[in-house]
């Protein structure tokens, strides 16, 4: 399950939540321990929080690209997003964190936690809006941790890997 600290208009949450497959629309949140029940149309990776259901309350959603905000019926929301599990708690330049680029699926991954990698190694597949982007590894080093699975929706800025130098 990913553990994020999700911070909306100043009040900040334990968000987790559990790995998402791209054919399973309905899944279970805890927001600060309290079981919350969401529904998705769809997971594609590009549009995953466009309309969604949270404990029967329907929502209409829009990000910017970096989610910084988002909007709702309600209006404008500034959000902060903080993965609560990354290992690595080094500034994201030049550390051995590899970041989803946009959101998508994970089509693939071709390595395991343990195993040697060069600088430009690929390292798995993220498939988004019908395109497939190979990630790389960002430095020579062994996979510290792989924090996805095959399938899994990631969001934007989430870490899928850790290379330790």
């Amino acid at each position: 399950m990913a553990k994020l600290s999700v911070t909306l208009e100043g009040r900040s949450y334990t968000v987790e939540v559990p790995p998402l497959q791209a054919d399973v629309t309905a899944f279970t949140v805890l927001v600060d321990g309290q079981p919350v029940q969401v529904t998705v149309d769809r997971l594609d990776g590009a549009q995953a929080l466009d309309f969604l259901t949270v404990d029967g309350r329907p929502y209409r959603i829009d990000s910017d690209r970096d989610l910084r905000w988002i909007s709702t019926q309600r209006g404008l929301h500034p959000v902060e997003l903080r993965d609560l599990e990354a290992i690595t708690t080094r500034p994201a330049t030049g550390d051995g964190r590899v970041k989803a680029p946009i959101p998508g699926l994970i089509a693939s991954i071709a390595v395991a936690v343990g195993q040697p990698v060069e600088v430009g190694q690929p390292l798995l597949i993220l498939e988004a809006m019908k395109m497939q982007n190979e990630l790389r590894a960002p430095l020579s080093g062994t996979v510290r941790s792989l924090h996805v699975e095959v399938g899994q929706v990631v969001a934007r800025a989430q870490v899928l890997a850790e290379i330790e130098a």
